[in-house]
C-alpha cells in the first residue's frame, strides 16, 4: 500500500463550537422551556414559604431554637426520604407523580392560610406544616431530575442542567424579596396564599404535557426491593461514587461560607439584614452569569478540572470572606464564589445523568441530593462549633484550606473513569435469554455460565470478570462468585443469584449498550467452539 502524503491524511473531527447562546439552546424547546417554567416558580415558592415560615416563628416565640427548628424541618424530609422517593418516580409515571407534588405543595399552603385565618397558629403546628412542605420538596426534586434527560438530546443535558441552576440561583433573589414585600405589606398569610394558587398553577401546567408512559411488562417494582436496587448500583457505580464523594466534600467545606454568612454579614462595616441580602443576591448573580459561559469553559476544560477549579476558587472566596473588612471586598468574593458554585455543582450533576441508566435515574439523582444535603448538614454544624470554640475568622479559613486540599486529594484516590459507559438501553438482546415461562417452583434463582479460558489469559480474564460482577450486581443480582474448577485449570463457572424470577427477568430488561460490550469482552476470552453453558436453578423452599 503507498504511503498516504500530508495533504491526504485525514484531518481529526473538529470539536464543535458551542454557539453565541448555547447556554439558552434547551429553552428552544417546548416541554423543557414549560417545566423549567414550572422548577423556576416551584423555586420561588419554596423561598416564599421558607423565609415567611421563619418571620411567623419570630412572632410566635421568642426562643432561638424554635426559630432554627424551622430551617431543619424544611430541609430533614430530604435526607429522609431522598431514596424512598428516588424509587418511587422511578416505578410510577413521572409525570402524575411529578402533578401529585404539586398539589401536595398546595394543600400545605392552604392548611397554613387556614390556620393563620382561624388564628390557632402555634409553634408546634408550624414547624409541623414546614415539615410537610419538606416532604413535597423531597417527592419532587428527584422526578424532576429523572425528568431533565428525558426532554433534550444528550449534548444539551449540561446545558438543560444550567438553565435549572440559574432557575435555583434566581429563585433564591425573588423569592426572598417577593416574600418581603407581601409580609410587610399584607401579612404572611397572602406568601402562603400566593403558594398555593402558584402551586395549582403548576400544577396544571403539568398536566398539559402529554407524556407516554409505559408500563413496566414485569409489573411494578416493590418499594423496599427498587431501594435495595438503587443502592447497590450507586456502590458499584465507580463514576457514582467518585462523584458522591467530591460532591460530599465541596458542600461539607462550601456550606462554612453559607452557614456563618448572618455572622459575617452582622460583623462588616456598617452591616445588617440589608448587607445579607446584598450578599446572597451578589452569590445567586454570580452563579446566573456564571450558566452563561460554562458550554465555553466545558470546550477549554475538562470536567475534573472545572470541579478542581471552581473548588479552588470557592475556598479563595471563603478565605476573603473571613478577613472582609466591608462590603465593598465582601460583595465580589460572594459573587465569584457563587460562579464557583455553580461550576462545581454543574459539573458534578452532568457526571452523576450521564453515569445513570433510564431505570435507575431518580434513585441515583436522589443519592446525589441526600449527599448535598447530609454534608451540607454536619458541614453547617461542624464550622459554627468550631467558630464557636476558636473564632469566625478561623474557621473559615480551616474551611477554606481543607477544601481544596481535600478536593485534591479525592481527585488522586477516588478517581473517575475516563471513558463514559453508554447507559442507553440495550438495542439487541442477549443471545441466551431466560425461558418464555417461568418455572413450576417459586423461590431465589441461581444462574451459572461455564466459560473455557487459556490459563496465559487468565489474569486479563479476572479483570473483565471483576467489571462483570459490578455490572450484575448493579443491576439488581444478589450475589455473585466465580468459581475455577481445580482438576480442569481452564474451566471458570460464573454464579449469579436472583431474588426472584421476576427479579431476574428484570435484570435482562436493564441491560444498558456497555453491558453488552462487556458481554462481548468476557465471551473473546471463551475458547469453546459453542457458546458458554448457561444453567438456571431454583433455590427450593
Amino acid at each position: 500500500m503507498p504511503p498516504i502524503s500530508p495533504e491526504e491524511t485525514p484531518l481529526p473531527p473538529a470539536k464543535p463550537q458551542p454557539t453565541k447562546f448555547a447556554a439558552l439552546e434547551p429553552l428552544k424547546l417546548p416541554v423543557f422551556r414549560m417545566l423549567w417554567s414550572t422548577w423556576l416558580i416551584a423555586n420561588i415558592c419554596m423561598w416564599m414559604n421558607d423565609v415567611a415560615a421563619a418571620w411567623m416563628m419570630t412572632s410566635l416565640t421568642s426562643s432561638p431554637i424554635w426559630v432554627a427548628l424551622v430551617q431543619s424541618a424544611s430541609t430533614l424530609p430530604v435526607f429522609l426520604l431522598g431514596l424512598p422517593s428516588g424509587a418511587l418516580a422511578d416505578i410510577l409515571d413521572r409525570r402524575r407523580w411529578l402533578v401529585a407534588t404539586q398539589f401536595w405543595l398546595a394543600g400545605t399552603a392552604v392548611v397554613l392560610c387556614a390556620a393563620i385565618a382561624l388564628d390557632v397558629m402555634t409553634a408546634p403546628l408550624l414547624l409541623a406544616l414546614t415539615f410537610a412542605n419538606g416532604i413535597g420538596l423531597a417527592l419532587r426534586w428527584p422526578v424532576f431530575s429523572a425528568i431533565v434527560p428525558e426532554l433534550v438530546p444528550r449534548p444539551q443535558l449540561p446545558a438543560a442542567l444550567g438553565l435549572n441552576g440559574i432557575a435555583m440561583n434566581a429563585s433564591r433573589i425573588v423569592g426572598p424579596l417577593t416574600a418581603g414585600m407581601l409580609i410587610a405589606s399584607a401579612g404572611s398569610v397572602w406568601v402562603f396564599a400566593l403558594n398555593a394558587v402558584l402551586s395549582v398553577a403548576s400544577g396544571f401546567v403539568v398536566l398539559r404535557w402529554r407524556r407516554e408512559h409505559t408500563p413496566n411488562p414485569l409489573g411494578r417494582e416493590k418499594l423496599i426491593s427498587a431501594m435495595r436496587v438503587g443502592v447497590q448500583f450507586v456502590r458499584q457505580s465507580q463514576r457514582m461514587r467518585a462523584v458522591l464523594t467530591r460532591v460530599s466534600l465541596f458542600f461539607f467545606h462550601s456550606t462554612a461560607l453559607l452557614a456563618l454568612l448572618p455572622l459575617l454579614a452582622r460583623n462588616l462595616q456598617g452591616g445588617g439584614a440589608g448587607t445579607f441580602t446584598l450578599l446572597l443576591a451578589a452569590m445567586g448573580t454570580g452563579a446566573i452569569i456564571a450558566v452563561l459561559f460554562l458550554p465555553r469553559l466545558r470546550q477549554a476544560l475538562g470536567r475534573d478540572q472545572l470541579v478542581l477549579r471552581g473548588a479552588a476558587l470557592q475556598s479563595a472566596a471563603t478565605a476573603v470572606m473571613a478577613f472582609a473588612p466591608n462590603a465593598w471586598v465582601a460583595v465580589p468574593a460572594m459573587f465569584f464564589g457563587g460562579m464557583a458554585w455553580i461550576t462545581v455543582a454543574n459539573s458534578l450533576s452532568v457526571s452523576a445523568q450521564l453515569a445513570l441508566p433510564d431505570w435507575v435515574r431518580a434513585r441515583g439523582m436522589s443519592t446525589y441530593q441526600m449527599a448535598i444535603m447530609g454534608a451540607s448538614a454536619i458541614g453547617a454544624a461542624l464550622w459554627g462549633q468550631v467558630a464557636t470554640v476558636t473564632s469566625l475568622k478561623l474557621s473559615l479559613a480551616i474551611a477554606a484550606v481543607s477544601g481544596t486540599l481535600l478536593m485534591l486529594a479525592a481527585m488522586r484516590w477516588v478517581t473517575d473513569v475516563s471513558d463514559e459507559d453508554d447507559v442507553r438501553p440495550a438495542q439487541a438482546g442477549w443471545a441466551t435469554g431466560p425461558p418464555a415461562e417461568a418455572p413450576q417452583e417459586d423461590g431465589r434463582v441461581v444462574i451459572t455460565v461455564e466459560y473455557l479460558i487459556d490459563p496465559s489469559r487468565a489474569a486479563a480474564f479476572h479483570l473483565v470478570m471483576q467489571q462483570t460482577r459490578r455490572a450484575r450486581l448493579g443491576q439488581g443480582a444478589i450475589g455473585w462468585e466465580l468459581l475455577h474448577d481445580i482438576a480442569q485449570p481452564e474451566r471458570y463457572v460464573e454464579q449469579i443469584v436472583d431474588e426472584s424470577w421476576t427479579d431476574h427477568l428484570r435484570r435482562f430488561n436493564r441491560a444498558t449498550a456497555a453491558d453488552m460490550a462487556l458481554r462481548e469482552r468476557r465471551l473473546a476470552f471463551h475458547l469453546g467452539e459453542t457458546a458458554p453453558v448457561i444453567t438456571r436453578f431454583v433455590v427450593r423452599r
